[in-house]
């Protein structure tokens, strides 16, 4: 798509006060961003440089270790998600290898033990995150016109948020998808990323690079905002292009739910401005067990894949997904 690129918002007015109008234009950059395609980066927002720096530099000396030595992070039980380090499996489309984190202090967690400080290091970032997490969670609220600290009170429990630091390998000459196209089931996922480009969103039909730069976060809307907002906000479909001859390392962290938190559309935007609604309600543990469903049990057919639309209210057509 020529000329288009992903908005990208100071949060700097949001640390400071007596910025109003400034934080005014950037709830609506946030807020046209999230109801045009759920993407934009932000600058600004409380992660130090230098501790992002030192995250990737450790993740990166992590994942080339022999497999010998990672497999001794490998997942406990009792998880939701298999926490510690894990491995696609060769017959997977998606061709990379993470380590899945909880909070700092879970009893899931399994930490490698080298290389030194990475334990450090992940838990301090860790927190960061949720902090910038709990920051967005309420300018998301003002940009929906939500009733002040709706979203912090529905979504009361931290405990089930993870951070997955990525490595997705080189593409080969048959293969170059690092992750395939998809949406995440989540409220909203933080990214930064290494030089290496491949993270692309789509807008309009159309795959737009998201170009990698030092000290942003991209910012992803994902299906629980786009279920309760009744589709005003997008969940942004993304994916990963490998790259020849590099490998791409990133740090995801996904601001989540509690499983049984009910998701349904608000009444803000359905009954009260006469709308009907676009998707039924669920449990979020229900839909989160029918995508793990999709990723152990792949189904023959690729239409068959579980997303948000398997709650999609039928008679109200094709649903809107850009």
């Amino acid at each position: 798509m020529p000329g288009f690129s992903i908005p990208t918002v100071d949060l700097s007015p949001f640390f400071n006060e007596g910025l109003e109008d400034d934080k005014k234009k950037a709830i609506e950059i946030i807020a046209k961003a999230c109801s045009d395609y759920g993407f934009f980066q932000v600058v600004n927002h409380g992660l130090p440089l230098s501790l992002m720096t030192r995250a990737l530099e450790l993740s990166k000396t992590f994942f080339e270790y022999p497999i010998e030595e990672k497999l001794k992070s490998s997942p406990g039980s009792g998880a939701p998600l298999p926490a510690g380090y894990n491995r696609q499996p060769e017959h997977s489309a998606d061709k990379n290898e993470y380590l899945l984190v909880f909070p700092p202090g879970s009893s899931f967690n399994v930490y490698p033990n080298n290389p030194p400080q990475f334990r450090e290091v992940l838990e301090d970032i860790f927190s960061h995150f949720t902090k910038t997490g709990l920051l967005m969670e309420s300018i998301l609220n003002e940009c929906l016109g939500l009733r002040s600290n709706f979203l912090k009170e529905y979504n009361n429990d931290r405990s089930l948020d993870f951070m997955v630091p990525l490595r997705y390998f080189p593409a080969t000459d048959t293969e170059n998808n690092g992750i395939t196209e998809h949406e995440d089931g989540n409220c909203f996922t933080f990214v930064f990323q290494d030089e290496t480009e491949g993270l692309e969103v789509r807008k309009d039909g159309e795959w737009i690079p998201v170009t990698p730069t030092e000290g942003t976060i991209v910012v992803n809307v994902s299906d629980v905002i786009k279920v309760l907002s009744n589709n005003k906000f997008k969940s942004a479909t993304h994916k990963v292009v490998r790259q020849a001859g590099r490998s791409r390392h990133s740090y995801a962290f996904f601001y989540n739910l509690a499983g049984d938190k009910w998701v349904e559309p608000l009444s803000q935007f359905t009954k009260e401005i006469g709308e009907p609604p676009k998707y039924r309600g669920f449990l979020y543990k229900e839909y989160q067990q029918l995508r793990m469903r999709n990723k152990t049990h792949p189904p023959s057919n690729p239409l068959d894949v579980i997303h948000i639309t398997h709650y999609a209210i039928p008679h109200l057509g094709k649903e809107e997904n850009s």
